[in-house]
């Protein structure tokens, strides 16, 4: 047995699922921050007094600083352990929120994004690794979506309850307020979170310098699994992301002449049906591994007619049924993204499992921020023409799917080759 691999399965039960609480609760209170211009879209831009893609700027290098630190935030987690990570991002996206809350400029409204961004980072792929940690390897698939339905509960959060905050008590009073939750779970994880459980304890990796992390992430991205893990997650996360986190909002009130009641609305059915489907969709690949790639591909094609056939009706405003459609099938995105990681975790060994979900988490952050750049750049070009400007979603899609094409029959082969070597050997770590 490697060193690099655990004494046996970790067992699980009442203690796993409360340490593995206080890690996820960590990530909530982060995708609560990070959500939460996604209803005060409109607020900040008259408080700041910017255009739409001063707007987007924001959104842009959260998720730009978020997406870069994806694969440190792997190597940190695999060399400093979980609760040192956790509480590193508890401290830094609670500042960032508070900085936002009392911003008396642009300039310094981005500093805290970027901030919020960086602590936000350092959470997703930590409650991954809590969750490899503390529960049996065959629960790895359940935990990640669990971990989604956890994002689209951050997301309903910041829906329901900052947005009558915000327009309740004000700006200052609605953000500075919610930081408040992150000095909460900070104490948390200080407290009562723990690494992994007694007798389970990983041998230590003697630190092997800068070469030894290039060959990490050179033997992660070579793996086909990874690649396309990446880019099923690039592909389906994007338009979800894009809508709830800054341009839905907009679209829904300046395009389709909604309220912002009725707005938040759909806001909120596209998190409720993102934690529906998600629970059909673990299911369903729990049973039928084999339909990975086919609720992927499907969830994609779907979204792709929708917006096509909300973009191009002929009225002034597309009906509200076909608008509730719409969200409702933007709601699968999330869980489709989580796929992504089915793809690239049996592809990797544990070894290499934190620097693998990190390039995979990379692929709906990038696609996300390019779009949120695109839209806002189009949307001054053309005089806010949101039909033009959210066509760009057209070319992410297309981009996405190629490449999925072309990467499957790779990643299914090598899939069957790990498969069938791990039947030949009780444990197969790669020297």
């Amino acid at each position: 047995m490697s060193s690099t691999t655990l004494p046996d399965d970790p067992p699980g039960g009442r203690r796993a699922l409360a340490v593995w609480g206080i890690g996820v609760s960590v990530y909530f209170v982060a995708v609560i921050f990070r959500t939460s211009l996604g209803v005060a879209g409109l607020d900040a831009a008259d408080r700041f007094h910017v255009n739409a893609s001063a707007l987007s700027t924001f959104s842009i290098l959260q998720l730009l600083v978020y997406a870069g630190m994806q694969i440190p935030v792997g190597l940190l987690v695999d060399r400093l352990g979980t609760k040192k990570v956790l509480a590193l991002g508890a401290v830094l996206f609670t500042a960032g929120q508070l900085g936002f809350a009392f911003s008396p400029s642009y300039g310094t409204a981005l500093a805290s994004r970027a901030l919020l961004g960086c602590g936000d980072a350092l959470t997703f792929i930590s409650v991954l690794r809590l969750g490899s940690r503390w529960f049996p390897a065959r629960r790895g698939p359940l935990v990640a979506q669990f971990a989604g339905l956890v994002d689209m509960a951050g997301n309903l959060v910041s829906t329901l309850v900052l947005a009558r905050l915000l327009h309740g008590i004000g700006w200052t009073a609605a953000f500075a307020g919610s930081a408040a939750a992150g000095a909460v779970v900070f104490v948390l994880v200080l407290l009562f979170l723990k690494d992994h459980p007694e007798g389970h304890e990983p041998e230590p990796v003697p630190h092997q310098g800068a070469a030894y992390v290039r060959r990490q992430i050179a033997a992660a991205w070579q793996e086909p699994g990874t690649r396309l893990g990446l880019w099923v997650h690039f592909t389906t996360q994007f338009p979800a992301m894009v809508f709830l986190l800054l341009w839905g909002l907009p679209f829904l009130v300046e395009a389709q002449g909604l309220s912002r009641a009725t707005a938040g609305e759909l806001l909120t059915l596209v998190v409720l049906s993102n934690m529906v489907v998600g629970l059909v969709y673990g299911q369903i690949v729990a049973r039928h591994h084999g339909a990975r790639l086919p609720l992927a591909l499907g969830t994609v094609g779907t979204t792709a007619a929708l917006w096509a056939a909300t973009l191009a009706h002929p009225g002034p405003h597309a009906p509200m049924w076909l608008l509730i459609v719409l969200c409702t099938v933007l709601g699968a995105c999330g869980p489709a993204s989580m796929l992504g990681f089915d793809f690239a975790r049996p592809a990797n060994p544990p070894e290499r499992q934190g620097t693998a979900s990190g390039i995979t988490n990379m692929g709906g952050f990038v696609a996300s921020m390019t779009t949120l750049f695109a839209v806002g750049v189009l949307l001054d070009a053309t005089g806010d023409d949101y039909t033009v400007a959210f066509s760009f979603v057209f070319v992410l899609q297309a981009l996405g799917v190629t490449q999925i094409l072309r990467l499957r029959k790779q990643a299914a082969r090598r899939e069957r080759e790990r498969l069938v070597a791990s039947r030949v050997e009780t444990v197969h770590v790669p020297a």
